[in-house]
C-alpha cells in the first residue's frame, strides 16, 4: 500500500501562482510514475501532468508553458508549480502514484485550487 499526502492548494487571483506538493509513503517501488490530475465540478477527472522516476514528464496541452512538475526521489515527493493561473484551472487536484510492478494506482485525498477572476 502507498499513502499520499497533498498540500498547497488554496485561493489565488487570476495570474497568480501556487505550488502543490505530494509525499508518498508505504511500499514504494522504485519504478513508478507520479502525477497530478484535476476534476472540476461536472467534469471528468483529467491528467494535468505526470513524471517518471527518471524525470520524464508530460503535460496536458491546457497547462503547457504554465505548469511545471518535478520530483524529489529521495523524499518520494512530487511538486506542481502552477503559474499564470486562470479561472478554468479551478478544480480539486489529486496526486497520483502508479506502481509499475503491480500496476496499482493510488490517489491522494485531493486539494482544492480556486482561481478568482
Amino acid at each position: 500500500q502507498v499513502q499520499l499526502v497533498e498540500s498547497g492548494g488554496g485561493l489565488v487571483q487570476f495570474g497568480g501562482s501556487l505550488r502543490l506538493s505530494c509525499t508518498a509513503s508505504g511500499s514504494i517501488f522504485m519504478i513508478n510514475t507520479m502525477g497530478w490530475y484535476r476534476q472540476a465540478p461536472g467534469k471528468q477527472r483529467e491528467l494535468v501532468a505526470g513524471i517518471t522516476g527518471g524525470g520524464v514528464s508530460n503535460y496536458a496541452d491546457s497547462v503547457k508553458g504554465r505548469f511545471t512538475i518535478s520530483r524529489d526521489n529521495a523524499k518520494n515527493t512530487v511538486y506542481l508549480q502552477m503559474n499564470s493561473l486562470k479561472p478554468e484551472d479551478t478544480a480539486v487536484y489529486y496526486c497520483n502514484f502508479y506502481d509499475w510492478r503491480f500496476k496499482n494506482n493510488y490517489w491522494g485525498q485531493g486539494t482544492q485550487v480556486t482561481v478568482s477572476s
